[in-house]
């Protein structure tokens, strides 16, 4: 199959042609509903869906035609599309997107929601790269519209209370913090692949081409990514997201939830050095296990701080020795007066005795009943998301160049404005990628 193409000329031009439009348009029968439109059906799509159905679901998109029927049977008077950009041939339609796609194509997806001026939510991780990620940053603060990446922790009381609890300064300033989460897919030796039951049997890209499902459009679901025979070890299921190509393993994906809460509660941007270990580079798959060490610089009264990301079988030194209750995956801040330890829906204070009788801070961060409803009373007016695209671009450029200095070998030093690793060109390779005809951004 070709790529259903696009000329770059003509994408540009017609994403500045309805800049113009209003955001919001209401369904003349639902005065004060957004119309949504979904790209991305199935799977996490169905749950996202589900998330927003308050509201009007006016177009379906998916290249998966069993995923795309089944949401038809359920929004039957939604408009349905396989294509995404054209889509947005008919963006009088909504006014919101949705957008649940694999990783490669969230880019692409989001950055023609942006440029027609429609309000966004978009699965983690925002992209499939750094440079994907601050094009989507710049381009939204240009929009002035809604965002939100799918974090769904950020909107829980668990993390907002952990974040005051640190701006309070009840462990004293925080100079280093550790992030574990177990997951093991990816590549690693047999004998790990088989202690960590990893799904992907398969350490090499196929050759052979196997018979694509006749409900699945291959070519869309590609995308902007380089072209190869369909196979079974990318789809269905979240295989691809081993793949470099569609994905970046479990780095971006869970670094997306876990490193949220570090990041957010010690106002963390752009990193100054980035070093990882792991397994021999892959040519083809992301590492199963990792560790990544990030350092910052001072943030305002914060002082510089050093954040520790451990996959698979690697886990904090204080972990290995018992020096903490050790959880299957966790997030560790070190304060100069204590610890907090947490995980997605709990958290404690170490040592438990010094901390029995605190008194804890009153809330001063807004509480929401889901993310979908922050991001969909910001769509009608309301304050911004947390978790905007201006946050969680930021997030996801320092979740990828975790992948970057693992890939390079060796420690990079980041230069967020130019957005180079000063000490390494070879890393420009994986900053940005090439695009398939038809897919540009």
């Amino acid at each position: 199959m070709t790529a259903r193409a696009i000329s770059r000329r003509s994408f540009l031009a017609t994403s500045a042609a309805v800049l113009a439009a209003p955001n919001v348009l209401r369904a003349k029968d639902s005065p004060n509903r957004l119309n949504i439109a979904i790209i991305g059906a199935g799977g996490r799509g169905a749950a996202n869906t589900k998330g927003v159905a308050s509201e009007n679901i006016v177009a379906l998109c998916d290249v998966n035609r069993n995923d795309l029927e089944a949401a038809g049977a359920k929004y039957p008077s939604a408009k349905r599309y396989t294509d995404f950009r054209k889509l947005f041939d008919d963006a009088r339609l909504f006014d919101a997107v949705v957008i649940s796609t694999t990783e490669h194509t969230h880019a692409l997806a989001t950055l023609l929601a942006l440029r027609h001026g429609k309000h966004v939510y978009c699965e983690k991780p925002l992209t499939h790269n750094v440079w994907e990620a601050r094009k989507v940053r710049e381009e939204a603060a240009r929009a002035k519209v809604a965002t939100q990446m799918g974090i769904q922790l950020h909107a829980s009381d668990n993390y907002r209370r952990i974040v005051e609890l640190v701006r309070a300064g009840v462990v004293g300033p925080i100079r280093e913090a550790h992030v574990w989460v177990s997951r093991a897919w990816g590549w690693q030796s047999p004998e790990a692949a088989k202690r960590n039951k990893d799904i992907v049997a398969t350490t090499e890209r196929p050759s052979e081409a196997m018979p694509v499902p006749p409900h699945l459009d291959w070519d869309l679901w590609l995308g902007p990514a380089p072209e190869r025979p369909f196979h079974a070890v990318y789809v269905p299921g979240p295989k691809w997201y081993r793949w470099w190509d569609f994905g970046s393993g479990t780095m971006s994906d869970l670094g997306s939830h876990w490193n949220d809460l570090p990041f957010w509660a010690l106002n963390l941007q752009a990193p100054q050095t980035v070093t990882a270990s792991g397994p021999p580079v892959h040519p083809e798959l992301a590492p199963a296990s990792m560790h990544v060490t990030y350092t910052y610089g001072p943030r305002g009264d914060q002082p510089p701080v050093t954040l520790h990301w451990y996959q698979g079988e690697e886990k904090p030194e204080i972990w290995k020795t018992g020096g903490i209750p050790q959880w299957n995956n966790g997030i560790l801040l070190v304060g100069a007066k204590g610890m907090i330890l947490a995980d997605y829906a709990k958290h404690v204070l170490l040592p438990e005795k010094e901390f029995a009788d605190l008194k804890r801070p009153e809330p001063s961060l807004p509480r929401t009943p889901s993310i979908y409803a922050e991001w969909i009373e910001a769509c009608k007016g309301g304050p911004p998301c947390l978790a905007n695209f201006e946050y969680s671009g930021w997030l996801t450029e320092a979740n990828h160049l975790g992948n970057v200095a693992y890939r390079v070998g060796k420690t990079i030093e980041w230069d967020a404005v130019k957005l180079r690793a000063t000490n390494a060109p070879e890393a420009d390779a994986y900053i940005r990628r090439a695009y398939r005809k038809g897919w540009e951004l």
